[in-house]
């Protein structure tokens, strides 16, 4: 793993990875995550560095330490994940993007149906 002078640490990258595991149901509450040994052998890392990332996310609440077994993901996790992305999603994306919808001259109705119309044809995929 390379770190140019403008990317973020590599332990938080480790961490968001973990994150993105968790929501994506790969890492699913209970599970037990690879032990920091295991995870810096995997990618070439210090493990003092895995071991930070791990710390991060045992702060957020998101992974436990288990003395003697291991790391494990704790329950409920992955819903205080999603709900965190939905909210920055919104701020984010949603946000702007409405307005800018707004700017062009479209109604809430319009764009409801086009959002309607949109899970629509994705539920058909």
């Amino acid at each position: 793993m390379s770190n140019a002078s403008n990317d973020p640490p590599i332990y938080l990258v480790i961490a968001q990875k973990v994150r993105e595991k968790i929501v994506a149901g790969e890492l699913a509450a209970g599970a037990r995550v690879p032990s920091t040994n295991q995870l810096a052998r995997e990618l070439r890392i210090n493990p003092a560095t895995a071991n930070r990332a791990f710390s991060v996310l045992v702060d957020e609440g998101l992974l436990e330490k288990r003395r003697g077994i291991g790391m494990f993901v704790r329950p409920g996790a992955r819903e205080a994940l999603r709900t965190a992305g939905r909210e920055d999603y919104a701020e984010r994306v949603l946000g702007p993007a409405l307005a800018q919808g707004a700017n062009l001259g479209f109604t809430v109705t319009q764009l409801m149906t086009f959002v309607r119309d949109y899970f629509a044809r994705e539920a058909l995929r």
